[in-house]
């Protein structure tokens, strides 16, 4: 336990994991890192599927040490009923659980919401689901991609006539885990008042939806919808990625009507910036090409470090695209303490990300890498009182 002015702001709260993959653990994962005891269900023999995924070192993939950080792992066979009623007494402690199934999958098991808040009425439920537990497409399945796609974000992404791309990481489970932890923490605060219980139904195409910033009310207004603009961002001028003299990019926003006249300066068109014309956004949209064009003259003169050294000094955002390495070694994510290392059960150290959000006063914890499957199982069930002989009955049943 940390010292009393150091405790974390989740210390005491459990949290029994019955998701897998991404939305459910990044969920639990970052309650783990703020005190949570997260208790992860696997299935017995096989685990969570992101222990193979990606990158994989001596049988376990890199990113499990940093999705499962500060969890306890249980194996258990939820389609048993055996399992089913350790599931039952574990909520009947738990202040939250969180599962990503298709919707319907619990209530299969006899493990829905109404069987499990009549044991713990201030139980919080966090359901992620592709569609959410009510609606025509309820049933569907649904992976990120496909939430990602049906939230609008995949159309707009890649260069206009050509196929869209996806973003390079699952960002529609992790937009979903963002608002399930969310929606647990408002949660909290009502069972304070109330001391009862709530469902949280979190859709991933509602949470990509959520931050499509506009492109709903101008459809509405307009009957136009906002289509794909490679590396540009329509309507907020200048923004964009410029060539540079040997090949790399840089990007530059200048969009800001000050900053658009020191850009201006310091690439040799004060004719652009002492433009009425251009001296608000809505003015500069409207000649977008002109002003992206002028830029490119300037950048495709010089290389990378004196564009971004120059508009450092004029006080214009800029930068470029980072590699893995560029921030592995970046000073600023360094004295931040946004790359940190960790200990893996084989002893090795491993960078991994910072937690955020940082806290002043009760900042998170990083914790250990990733358990072994089942590496906690006797100890949670020691604490549940079951017997050693009821637990080697269970194992040579398989069902831990």
């Amino acid at each position: 336990m940390l010292p009393e002015e150091r405790r974390l702001p989740l210390d005491g709260l459990k949290v029994l994991e019955l998701g897998q993959l991404i939305a459910g653990p990044f969920a639990t994962k970052l309650l783990g890192e703020f005190g949570a005891d997260v208790i992860k269900i696997e299935p017995p023999g096989t685990g969570d599927p992101l222990r193979r995924w990606r990158m994989i070192e001596e049988g376990t993939s890199l990113w499990w040490h940093v999705q499962t950080r500060n969890k306890r792992s249980v194996s258990l066979d939820l389609r048993s009923e055996e399992g089913q009623d350790l599931v039952r007494r574990l909520v009947a402690e738990a202040d939250i659980l969180v599962e990503n199934f298709r919707p319907g999958t619990l209530e299969g098991w006899g493990l829905g919401w109404d069987a499990l808040s009549a044991i713990n009425p201030g139980l919080i439920m966090v359901r992620i689901s592709g569609y959410g537990q009510t609606g025509p497409y309820r049933d569907k399945p649904g992976f990120g991609v496909i939430g990602e796609a049906m939230g609008g974000l995949r159309y707009l992404t890649g260069h206009p006539g050509q196929p869209s791309v996806r973003v390079g990481v699952s960002i529609g489970d992790s937009l979903s885990a963002l608002y399930a932890v969310i929606g647990a923490l408002l949660a909290l605060q009502e069972r304070g008042r109330s001391g009862k219980g709530q469902v949280i139904d979190i859709a991933l195409y509602e949470s990509v939806f959520a931050m499509m910033e506009s492109l709903l009310p101008e459809y509405d207004a307009s009957g136009e919808s906002r289509q794909p603009s490679g590396s540009a961002l329509p309507g907020i001028t200048p923004s964009n990625a410029y060539r540079t003299c040997n090949g790399d990019y840089v990007l530059i926003a200048g969009n800001g009507d000050s900053i658009f006249k020191r850009l201006m300066q310091v690439i040799g068109r004060s004719d652009l910036a002492d433009d009425p014309a251009l001296a608000h956004n809505d003015g500069r949209s409207q000649q977008a090409d002109r002003i992206d064009n002028a830029i490119e003259a300037w950048t495709l003169t010089r290389t990378r470090d004196d564009i971004l050294s120059q508009l450092d000094a004029a006080r214009v955002p800029a930068g470029y695209p980072y590699t893995a390495a560029d921030i592995a070694h970046d000073p600023h994510y360094l004295a931040r303490e946004m790359i940190q290392s960790l200990t893996r059960p084989n002893g090795k150290p491993l960078k991994v990300p910072g937690v955020l959000p940082k806290l002043s006063a009760t900042p998170g914890r990083l914790g250990n890498g990733g358990p072994t499957l089942g590496q906690h199982t006797d100890e949670v069930l020691d604490e549940l009182g079951i017997d050693t002989d009821t637990r080697d009955k269970l194992r040579q049943a398989g069902i831990i």
